[in-house]
C-alpha cells in the first residue's frame, strides 16, 4: 500500500471519528438527526419546499412533511408562499433556529480549541495550521 493509500484510509477514519466526537460535544437540543439535517440544508441552501427537502434527504414527501411540521411546531422553521407559485410553501430557518445553530457551532468550536490547545505541542499546532489549507482543497473537490 502506498503512502497516499495509507493517508487516504487514515483521513477517512479520522474524519469519521472527529465528526462523532464533535456531535457528542454539542448534542442538538431535542432534535433528531433527521431534523438537524433538514435545518442544515435550509441554513446552507436557503428556503425549500417539502418536496425539495425530501429529495435532498432521499425520503418520501409524506415523511418529510412530518419532519417539517415538527420543526415548525418548535418554532425553528417558518413557511411562506413561494413568490413564483403561490400553491407551494417554502420553508426557511427562523431567528431562533439560527441562534440555536450558532450556539451549537460555538460549543463544537470550543471543544476543538480546548483539545488542540491541550493535546498538541506548539510545534504540532503549527503543523496542523499549515495542513488546514491542504485539507480544505481536498474537501472542496
Amino acid at each position: 500500500m502506498s503512502d497516499l493509500n495509507s493517508a487516504a484510509a487514515a483521513l477517512r477514519s479520522i474524519n469519521g471519528k472527529l465528526a462523532r466526537r464533535l456531535r457528542e460535544s454539542a448534542p442538538p437540543a431535542d432534535l433528531t438527526w433527521s431534523q438537524v439535517s433538514v435545518l442544515g440544508f435550509l441554513v446552507r441552501d436557503g428556503a425549500m419546499t417539502v418536496t425539495e427537502l425530501a429529495a435532498q434527504e432521499g425520503v418520501r414527501s409524506q415523511s418529510m412533511g412530518a419532519t417539517v411540521a415538527s420543526l415548525q411546531a418548535q418554532g425553528l422553521i417558518q413557511g411562506e408562499a413561494d413568490p413564483h407559485d403561490g400553491r407551494k410553501t417554502r420553508y426557511h430557518p427562523t431567528e431562533s433556529c439560527l441562534q440555536l445553530i450558532a450556539a451549537n457551532r460555538a460549543q463544537r468550536d470550543d471543544w476543538l480549541l480546548r483539545n488542540m490547545a491541550t493535546s498538541l505541542t506548539p510545534a504540532e499546532q503549527k503543523t496542523l495550521l499549515a495542513a488546514i489549507p491542504l485539507l480544505q482543497r481536498i474537501a472542496d473537490q
